[in-house]
This record gives C-alpha cells, sequence and structure tokens, in this order.
C-alpha cells in the first residue's frame, strides 16, 4: 500500500528478536510477553487490561494502529499471521480515509427505497462520517438536525435491532421522526424497570432513568446504540452510565448526539467519549494528568488542543450553524438589568443569612459543605422569587406587542409566579412536574399559535423544536453556558422564520443579588465549552451588535404600544 502512515509500517523482528506472542481472543488482540512490554503496553494504553503477563486490545481499527506502532519497536511472534494482516490493512485504509475525510468532507445520500426525505449537503457529509467512524460524538449545534443524520445511518448500513437511548420527554419526538424517515420501520418503546421479552422490531427506544433496571438485559441485544442528549452521561458513578458502558461495548456501532455534550469542566468530554469508545482519550487519571489542571481535576487547560485532537482522531463530528447554514438569521443576546422586590429578598434570604454568619465556626466538612450549598441555593431561589414579578411585567410588555416568548426559569416557585401573573395568556408549561402528554401538548399550543408563551424550565428544554419563537427570555440563570445554549436553540434552528431571535438575559444587581456571581461565572465556563466545541467566542462587535438589536427592538414594541 503507498502512503501507509508511519505507525501502521509492517513490523519487522531484529536478528529473529520477538518479545512475546499476538494473539486473537473473540473481540480482543493480546499480547503474553516479557514483563517490560506488558507492562508499557499498559502503561501507555489504559485499556490494554488483563491478567499478569497479557495486555489486551479492543479491537478496534484506531486501536490497532496504537498496537502495530508498539510492535515497531517490540516485534512479537504473531500466532495467525494472515488474520493480523487482514486486520492491520483495514486499520491502514481507516487512518487514509479519515485523513480524506478530515481535508476534504465526503457526501452520503442514504437509500431513497427505505429513507424518506432529502438531507441538506452537511447532513450528507454528517452520515459518511458516521459511516466511517461508526463510534462517534455527533455534536452538530443544535437545530441543525442530528435525528434525521441517524436515522440516515440506520437506513444506509441496516444495522438492526437498534436501541435508542432518549431523554423521557423525547420519546415521542422519536416515534414521530421515525416514522417520518423511516417508513415501514417498526419500533417499540420499552416500560418499568422490571425487564421483559422485547418485541422483535427494528428500533427499541428506552429513556435513560430506566436503563440500571435493564442493565443486565440489554447487552448484546443490540447491533447499534444511539445516546441522544448524550450529556447525560457526563457524570460517570452512576447506574445509568455502568448501564449505558455495557450497552455500548457489546454494540458494532455506538453513536452520541448532543450540540452540548458538556455543561461545565471540558474534562466531562472524556466520560462521554468513555461510553462510545472504552479508553479512547486513555483512563481518567492520565487523561486528567496530561489534558486538565492535575489528577481528577476536569478543568481542561487547553481546551482548543483537545477540540482539535477530538475532530482529528474521529471521535467528534461538531458543524455550528454559522458553518452550514449562514443564511439562517441571527440570535442575539442582551443583558438586560431589572428590580427586584428587594423586601421580599430579604426576608426570603433571611435564613442564608443567618447561616453565612454561622459558617466559619462550623468545624465539620461534610456539614460545612451541606451549609455552603443550602446558602447558594437559598440566594439564588430568592433572587429568582424577587425578581419574578418585575420579569412578569417585562415579558408582559413582549406579549402584548404581538411577539411569540419562551420563558426560562429554575426553581418551581419562581414558575409558579410566573404562571400565575401571565395566566391571561394560557401559557404553555414545559417542567419536571408535567406528564409527557402534557409537555407536548404545550408545544403543540405553542408552535401552532395557539399561545404565544410557554414557560419552561431550564433544566427541561433539550430537545424541543420550538421555532415559532422571536424571543426567549431568562427569567434565572444558570451555572452553566451549555444550559443556556439549549434553551436558546429551541428557538434558533432550522425551521425559524423571524429577522433574528433575541435572547434577554433578566438579571438584578443587587448587593446580595446571585446574579452578578453567575454570570461571572459563566464566562469562565464558557470558555471550556467554546475552546473543546471549536465555537468562536463572542467579540466585542458582537456584544454591540446584540445591544443595539435589543434596543432597536424594544424601540418597535414601544411605537406599538403607543398605537
Amino acid at each position: 500500500m503507498n502512503d501507509v502512515p508511519a505507525y501502521l509500517a509492517k513490523p519487522h523482528a531484529v536478528a529473529g528478536r520477538t518479545y512475546g506472542t499476538l494473539y486473537r481472543d473473540e473481540e480482543h488482540w493480546c499480547i503474553a510477553g516479557e514483563p517490560q512490554v506488558i507492562q508499557l503496553a499498559k502503561r501507555l494504553f489504559p485499556g490494554s487490561d488483563g491478567r499478569r503477563g497479557v495486555a489486551k486490545f479492543h479491537a478496534s481499527k484506531r486501536v490497532i494502529g496504537e498496537l502495530n506502532w508498539l510492535m515497531l519497536r517490540y516485534p512479537l511472534e504473531v500466532d495467525d499471521p494472515e488474520a493480523w494482516e487482514r486486520t492491520r490493512a483495514e486499520s491502514i485504509n481507516h487512518a487514509l480515509k479519515s485523513l480524506e475525510i478530515a481535508s476534504r468532507p465526503q457526501r452520503i445520500k442514504p437509500p431513497t427505497a427505505s429513507f424518506a426525505g432529502e438531507l441538506h449537503v452537511f447532513q450528507e457529509e454528517g452520515l459518511a462520517s458516521l459511516l466511517h467512524h461508526r463510534r462517534i460524538l455527533l455534536a452538530d449545534e443544535m437545530g441543525l438536525g442530528k435525528t434525521p443524520q441517524f436515522l440516515a445511518f440506520l437506513s444506509a448500513t441496516g444495522t438492526y435491532p437498534a436501541l435508542v437511548v432518549v431523554q423521557p420527554h423525547l420519546l415521542k419526538q422519536w416515534c414521530r421522526e421515525i416514522a417520518k424517515f423511516l417508513p415501514g420501520v417498526k419500533y417499540h418503546m420499552l416500560t418499568g424497570l422490571t425487564p421483559y421479552p422485547l418485541p422483535a422490531c427494528h428500533i427499541h427506544l428506552v429513556h435513560y432513568g430506566l436503563l440500571r433496571g435493564w442493565k443486565n438485559a440489554l447487552p448484546g441485544l443490540h447491533e447499534t446504540v444511539c445516546f441522544d442528549e448524550v450529556q447525560e452521561l457526563r457524570h460517570s458513578g452512576t447506574q445509568k452510565y455502568s448501564a449505558a458502558s455495557l450497552i455500548a461495548g457489546s454494540a458494532k456501532n455506538a453513536i452520541g448526539l448532543s450540540g452540548t455534550p458538556i455543561h461545565n469542566e471540558g474534562g466531562e468530554i472524556w466520560n462521554v467519549l468513555n461510553i462510545l469508545e472504552m479508553h479512547c482519550l486513555g483512563g481518567w487519571d492520565s487523561f486528567t494528568r496530561e489534558w486538565c489542571a492535575g489528577y481528577g481535576v476536569k478543568t481542561v487547560t487547553d481546551p482548543e488542543m483537545l477540540g482539535s485532537r477530538l475532530r482529528e482522531e474521529g471521535l467528534m463530528l461538531r458543524r455550528t450553524k454559522i458553518d452550514v447554514l449562514p443564511e439562517l438569521p441571527p440570535k442575539r443576546r442582551v443583558i438586560e438589568e431589572i428590580d427586584a422586590d428587594e423586601g421580599e429578598f430579604g426576608k426570603l434570604v433571611a435564613p442564608a443569612v443567618e447561616l453565612a454568619r454561622k459558617f466559619g465556626k462550623i468545624a465539620d466538612a461534610l456539614e460545612k459543605g451541606r451549609a455552603l450549598r443550602e446558602i447558594v441555593r437559598s440566594v439564588r431561589q430568592a433572587t429568582g422569587i424577587a425578581k419574578a414579578p418585575y420579569v412578569a411585567t417585562f415579558v408582559q410588555a413582549l406579549l402584548e406587542a404581538g411577539e411569540t416568548c419562551l420563558l426560562f426559569a429554575h426553581h418551581h416557585k419562581v414558575v409558579e409566579i410566573l404562571e400565575d401573573m401571565l395566566a391571561g395568556w394560557k401559557p404553555g408549561l414545559v417542567t419536571g412536574r408535567q406528564s409527557r402528554d402534557e409537555k407536548d401538548n404545550s408545544v403543540q399550543r405553542f408552535q401552532s399559535g395557539e399561545t404565544p408563551l410557554c414557560i419552561i424550565s431550564l433544566r427541561a428544554c433539550s430537545g424541543l423544536n420550538m421555532h415559532a419563537a422571536k424571543c426567549v427570555i431568562f427569567a434565572e440563570l444558570d451555572w452553566s453556558p451549555a444550559v443556556h445554549t439549549q434553551a436558546e436553540d429551541r428557538a434558533h434552528r432550522m425551521g425559524q422564520e423571524h429577522d433574528s431571535v433575541l435572547a434577554y438575559y433578566l438579571v438584578w444587581h443587587g448587593s446580595e443579588s446571585s446574579d452578578p456571581d453567575v454570570l461571572d461565572r459563566l464566562g469562565f465556563k464558557a470558555s471550556q465549552f467554546k475552546g473543546l466545541m471549536g465555537d468562536p467566542e463572542e467579540t466585542e462587535a458582537d456584544k454591540v451588535l446584540a445591544m443595539e438589536s435589543a434596543k432597536e427592538h424594544m424601540m418597535r414594541i414601544v411605537e406599538r404600544l403607543q398605537n
């Protein structure tokens, strides 16, 4: 083969000297060899576990390249030379194709016989990447149609049965998308925590909350597994994470979908990718040692470099709207300062103030941690409640001027105040207290124009398509920039019909308000997200333009209200 990457060149023993044996064991290539070789293999490649004297490598095309590189230094006697040469040839082809895709994106159309609908050019390029890499995070910005790209992958490969893992409120939406793009494909939604014999069909759907009950029943049943909104798995150590790892490890294809795969520190990406391909970024200790600020620390020191590494290796594909849909109207952000009921805030925050005065005298570390969390929680909730009447007045003005609005809040009490004060507009509700049917009904009422307002919980908005909105308003702030991006992009997506989506961040700068601190913290966390995902930073010109856009928008509202 021409232009073989150096690390995939054929190993040759010098003077017949070999350091052990390479053999195949089901889904692994294994080395049984001299201690220094086994020790080096396990240190360099944390995924190469095995008993004493043996190092095991999962037989993926990416790992085969690393194993071959090791053999260039320590030649091994190969137990089955023909099988190894076939594997090495496949790895060479994979590496060359990866370089070709990275330099010049490929386009593949899904088969018209089984896929209903057409893909945009960038979606055909996404399909080509999914077909080539098979274990990959599709991290396109929200609103760019990740679901159709995955369904096109199923159509092109026929790798059924498939398992799709989703958030509970997105089950029906996935059913609609399957029926739309894959007519004739049969699907079944899993119910309950107790496993039962699954009906024969093409696609099984399960929500994350049920994974723990099906942990031992699902592995090995599916050729393809897809984790929608895979940021649900950004924290390890949970039962759903353990179940997801077993399910993905037993499937031939594992694909993650999320426009916001991390919410806070960049190190969360290790947990996400480790589900899709075990130890593709090494072990957690080695990853944090080299990529982060220290052992076990989640803060990535160079997010841009790590993001480039993920894209180069084909572990992540990320496109933004500005990259692929330049005709899509922009979204503008503005921080709007509002008042709050300081008397109400003072009453609500009084217990937190009293606890804060005692904080320095608390000796027990666990008790001190609980106290700190309670102080922060109380101040955030008090801030939200004190602002709520003024938020409602702000939103009322938008609605009276004919705007369609998505209003985001965090605390249930804040949602209740907003719902009560804006009841005349018969708002839709999407929070953790609504059933799936109630949430679907709220979305449909808003999209059809039956109501111009939908009040949504900040942490319950992923996956919703609400492009009928003109304005996005944040009554409360979240610590994570990704949560705000998720919320904004419920409106800013393909299908948007308005000149621009305007996102209002309503902030109270009271002396004890939590808003200023959250804004400062968001700036740090946003740098981790933007660097890792390759998104452009917001420039000063962007900020000025957003402020000008907001002023013009408000003046138009005033003019309409005066008539």
